[in-house]
């Protein structure tokens, strides 16, 4: 990949040398291979004016002049057809190297006179393939270096040329566009934005484009538009200079804009000469054996499956690789259409390996180029035509869509020390990374559609430490083993295991260690039983699927101990269960179930069926062991095997379901032979959020020295309003004072009328800071009235 310093900075604002320039290139990972500064071999090379011209003596086309250098006045013989007195001449003096005709000047004799240099002419200083005669300068002093006066008035003449070596993966830095914004992310000059002002249609296309259905894989997208009236041939000279600049020849403008934009925005694009184009254009695969004679005028039998596109009279154009040369544009081309198009880089690959064609498009299109700036690509080439070339635009004729790409995964700051070594800010990991082009929304970093080589995590690691630069990555002795405490090795899930196992059996249960197999009719009553859970070679029938959840199990331990006389019982079981097939499709649970009655019957009576406050207060305490917050939710809507009426799920906000409790539906029961009452609870450790920070021991206790304040509320709802609702509206009105919301009293009939029910509830105030005052209860007293008014549609009852 080629481009000039020029060329550059038309994308990249920025006043760094070469030498940063390329270096800064490297350790990007875009190797330079190679600097031609043209100012390095001009250097010698300065300015002198012809005083006197006059006729060699023994040769009819030599010319004795006599030059004014900055040494002096020098005596030079010349053949050019133009040396003449007067003339501001370019000078090579006796020592200097002229690289056009590979010579080191000497004094020399020619027909007899001596010679003290040359003056030169525009191939022998190869700056163009002019040499009918020697350069002639309206202006510059006598003595100048010819370096600064081109400097001065071409700086396309003295622009240094960088090539580098792009690696397989890096598409996006086959266009100086791409080149420039890793600059720019590396902070050495600031991007410039790429914009077009799309020509505006005057008519409407006569010549239309399809794909074959079995082709829109590898041809997903095709764009282009027809332009009447161009008139085409040689390209502005900044135009010329630029392409002669990095080796391609100009041909004519028209197919100089293609090439121009394959280097400039990496959107390879093709032209037809629309009056050749016989009815319209269809995309399609090659039969196998057709023929076609490309643009480097050689002959092609393509393969079966390659991409094409064809018109009435056959192929034209090999897809993604060379077009056609019947179709192709000349001098006397005046209607165009032009044609931008995403194939797909492993079939262009096949292809032009089958072909044995190497081509710039290929090159670009099999390392994937923007599929998203396909149309804007085609838009910028129209523009351009229209501006040199003239002519009329049509619509835009569209074939297909543009292929979804999106793709976003997650930025972790910490990989990359892991992973490379290196300490970088997380604040400065995204702002690279934004400046690379991704879009960042919160820790899930977007991929840009140019960049086809980031597929993960790693890759995005990769790119922070690539523009950080990894010549900063310094060697760092293994630290030596000491003695002492060791670091953990057990991770936070299995520490909450161990804890919730401790816990439960402090609370009276007893651990059962069950099969993670159950069978079928067991699995489908809690959801489970289908064919991705079922085991393609089970121990037996009862065996037969991978549990849904533990509580079958556990059932099924509880039905065979009543019926050995243990009708009170106190199970518990930590395990996973399955909702999939896959190795992923799988959670950690902590079940229990409480089953008869609280304790033996006693003459005080103590004893009472187990109910649901059971049920939530042993989840409750086995939640507060593992470390889950104080502050929860209470919200409905439990599974099917929970009674509907009688159940919880503990949250943390609608979706975060750390625990559900509550009886257990009398089908279940029926169902897997339980004598009741029976209540259970399931507890999903890995939804407990981890600490913020890791600590060995428990936090201190947070106790305030300050007086807590109760404040009594009654409110007059609807009688179908559950207290539940009262409840967390109530909590809610200030999350930082209130720390208690619970009802004492219910009331139904009297002079409230049919429909309607009085909840009383206490809430406690806790300040943290400063005593509370009668105003700062009454605010969070019109809160809490505010917001149960709100969330029930009741009142403050009178």
């Amino acid at each position: 990949m080629k481009f000039t310093l020029s060329w550059l900075k038309e994308h990249l604002e920025t006043d760094a040398t070469v030498d940063e320039i390329t270096d800064t290139l490297t350790d990007l990972g875009l190797e330079v291979e190679g600097v031609e500064n043209p100012a390095d071999r001009l250097k010698a090379f300065k300015i002198g004016k012809v005083v006197s011209a006059e006729q060699h003596p023994d040769a009819d086309r030599l010319r004795l002049c006599k030059v004014a250098t900055d040494e002096g006045e020098l005596q030079i013989v010349c053949g050019a057809p133009n040396a003449r007195e007067g003339i501001t001449v370019v000078v090579a003096k006796p020592g200097d190297y002229v690289p056009g005709i590979d010579v080191t000047l000497s004094v020399g004799k020619i027909r007899g006179v001596e010679s003290h240099g040359m003056m030169c002419s525009e191939r022998e200083l190869e700056l163009s393939d002019e040499h009918n005669g020697i350069i002639e300068l309206p202006a510059g002093e006598i003595g100048q270096p010819f370096v600064d006066y081109l400097a001065e008035t071409d700086p396309s003449k003295v622009d240094p040329v960088i090539e580098i070596a792009i690696t397989p993966n890096r598409g996006d830095a086959l266009g100086v566009h791409g080149i420039a914004r890793d600059l720019a992310a590396r902070g050495l000059g600031k991007l410039k934005p790429v914009s077009v002002d799309a020509v505006e249609a005057g008519f409407e296309s006569e010549l239309t484009v399809s794909i074959d259905e079995d082709t829109t894989d590898g041809c997903p997208v095709f764009f282009g538009r027809l332009i009447k009236g161009v008139k085409n041939g040689p390209s502005p000279q900044w135009l010329q200079d630029r392409l002669t600049a990095i080796g391609l020849r100009p041909i004519s403008f028209l197919v100089d804009v293609t090439n121009f934009f394959s280097y400039d925005l990496n959107r390879p694009l093709h032209v037809f000469d629309a009056d050749k184009v016989a009815g319209n254009l269809r995309v399609h695969r090659a039969a196998g054996g057709e023929e076609i004679v490309a643009l480097d005028e050689k002959s092609y039998t393509l393969p079966a499956g390659a991409m094409v596109i064809s018109d009435d009279n056959g192929v034209q154009s090999i897809a993604g690789i060379m077009g056609g040369d019947a179709t192709g544009c000349t001098e006397e081309t005046v209607n165009v259409f032009v044609e931008s198009a995403w194939w797909d880089p492993v079939q262009i690959a096949n292809a032009g390996r089958a072909l044995k064609i190497n081509s710039d498009a290929r090159y670009r299109f099999e390392r994937t180029v923007d599929p998203e700036f396909t149309g804007l690509g085609l838009e910028h080439a129209v523009r351009m035509i229209v501006d040199v070339a003239g002519g009329e635009a049509s619509e835009v004729v569209v074939a297909g869509k543009i292929p979804n790409f999106n793709r976003s995964y997650r930025l972790d700051a910490k990989r990359v020390s892991s992973l490379v070594g290196m300490d970088i800010p997380e604040s400065e990991q995204r702002q690279t990374l934004t400046a690379l082009g991704f879009r960042m929304e919160g820790e899930q970093a977007h991929v840009p559609s140019w960049r086809s080589d980031v597929q993960g995590e790693a890759d995005l690691v990769e790119e922070v430490a690539r523009i950080a630069s990894l010549t900063k990555l310094e060697g760092k002795p293994l630290p030596r083993l000491t003695t002492g405490v060791p670091k953990p090795i057990l991770t936070p899930l299995q520490v909450r295991s161990s804890t919730a196992r401790r816990t439960a059996a402090s609370l009276g249960y007893n651990e059962c260690v069950t099969y993670t197999f159950i069978d079928q009719p067991a699995a489908a009553l809690f959801d489970g039983g289908t064919e991705a859970t079922e085991l393609e070679n089970p121990i037996s029938s009862d065996m037969s699927h991978m549990r849904p959840d533990l509580l079958p199990a556990l059932l099924r331990a509880a039905a065979r101990n009543q019926a050995r006389g243990f009708n009170d019982l106190a199970l518990f079981e930590v395990g996973h269960a399955f909702h999939g097939g896959k190795p992923e499709q799988q959670h950690l649970q902590v079940s229990g179930v409480l089953i008869g009655a609280t304790g033996p019957k006693d003459v005080h009576g103590a004893s009472r069926p187990v109910d649901v406050y059971d049920a939530k207060a042993d989840a409750e305490a086995i939640l507060a062991s593992m470390g889950a917050p104080e502050r929860v939710q209470i919200l409905r809507g439990g599974p099917a095997w929970f009674h509907p009426g009688r159940h919880g799920k503990i949250c943390l906000g609608p979706k975060k379901v750390l625990a559900i409790f509550g009886e257990l539906h009398p089908k279940i029961l029926r169902e897997m032979d339980i004598k009741g009452p029976a209540v259970a609870f399931t507890i999903f450790p890995e939804e407990i959020p981890l600490p913020k920070k890791a600590s060995v021991a428990r936090a201190a206790m947070d106790i305030s020295e300050l007086q807590a304040v109760e404040r009594d509320f009654a409110f007059v709802v609807d009688a179908d309003v559950e207290a539940l609702t009262l409840v967390n509206a109530a909590q809610g009105a200030d999350k930082a004072l209130i720390t208690e919301v619970r009802v004492f009293d219910e009331f139904i009939g009297g002079s409230l009328g049919e429909g309607k029910k009085s909840l009383a509830i206490t809430v406690r105030l806790q300040p943290k800071d400063a005593t509370l005052k009668d105003k700062d209860i009454e605010a969070v007293g019109a809160k809490i009235v505010e917001k149960v008014t709100k969330a029930t549609g009741g009142a403050l009852r009178g």
